[in-house]
């Protein structure tokens, strides 16, 4: 049994980095290719490059992103390694599909600021899944990833970092309005990519003082099966003693939470904080 369910894992692995590949690929050539913006990836560099190699996009994609694999290997460990060296093969193969079953396509909006607004929100899906799964579609991913581990750069600033220099490459071929989209759809990338990559994890830190404390505490502990933490506190202006019960909920917790203090207590006393990042540090 425990087997099988091992198994399972891995299949499911493999298929959720396929569907976020597909979904990345898809970006590349419905989107990236026809804008001829080279945003935040090696596949804009890749496309800078056919101007000057006489080879199929595909294949300088995958030329360069197995250099850079080697680079993501050593540095972010063997599972890294692994997971990316599927996902930095597929791509090229997928992209190559899509190049033999649409050799003659062009853009599907017909504008270069929509093709160029699209590949941003679609290729951000595709790369928040993988970074979750700590994996990367090869080329600035890893670059990025690098930097997020040795410099505790934010991922998505991290790939704006990376990618500006490639955005501007543009210049060597296309025209100023080309470079301006190019830098600008690799700084709004790494600004959706952060969105999608904490906005997931983005916590509420709710401070409560209530004279119904005890049903209150019982409520988060039973109802909501969460955490909380009683501090003795004083008020400023008559020194009275009160207590202040402090949880960290998520974004359906907090649904519960407030409408439970709404019937229940509707004169508490509430002050609520943006969580993004909790850790727990051990003694050593």
């Amino acid at each position: 049994m425990k087997k099988s369910f091992q198994v399972w894992d891995i299949v499911k692995e493999i298929l959720i980095l396929t569907a976020a590949i597909a979904i990345i690929t898809s970006a590349v050539f419905f989107f990236l290719v026809p804008s001829h913006t080279s945003i935040s990836s090696i596949s804009g560099l890749g496309i800078i490059l056919t101007n000057f190699i006489p080879l199929p996009l595909s294949a300088i994609t995958m030329i360069l992103n197995v250099l850079l694999l080697v680079v993501g290997f050593l540095t972010c460990g063997r599972e890294f390694g692994a997971k990316t060296v599927y996902t930095t093969i597929l791509l090229p193969l997928m992209l190559a599909l899509l190049e033999k079953l649409f050799p003659h396509f062009t853009s599907l909006t017909g504008s270069q600021e929509l093709d160029a607004l699209c590949y941003v929100l679609v290729v951000s899906v595709g790369l928040c899944i993988l970074f979750n799964r700590n994996a990367s579609s090869g080329g600035l991913d890893i670059v990025a990833m690098v930097m997020n581990k040795y410099l505790h750069i934010e991922l998505g600033k991290a790939l704006s970092a990376a990618g500006i220099c490639i955005a501007l490459s543009a210049g060597l071929v296309y025209d100023s309005k080309t470079v301006v989209l190019s830098v600008l759809g690799t700084y709004f990338n790494g600004i959706v990519l952060d969105h999608f990559i904490f906005g997931q994890n983005i916590k509420r830190r709710v401070c409560i003082i209530t004279e119904k404390e005890e049903e209150l505490r019982h409520f988060i502990l039973k109802d909501l099966h969460s955490g909380a933490t009683v501090y003795q506190a004083y008020g400023a202006f008559n020194l009275q003693p009160h207590r202040e019960i402090i949880t960290i909920v998520d974004k359906r917790e907090y649904q519960k939470l407030m409408e439970y203090i709404n019937r229940e207590d509707p004169k508490a006393f509430i002050t609520v904080y943006t969580v993004s990042d909790m850790r727990y540090q051990p003694k050593v």
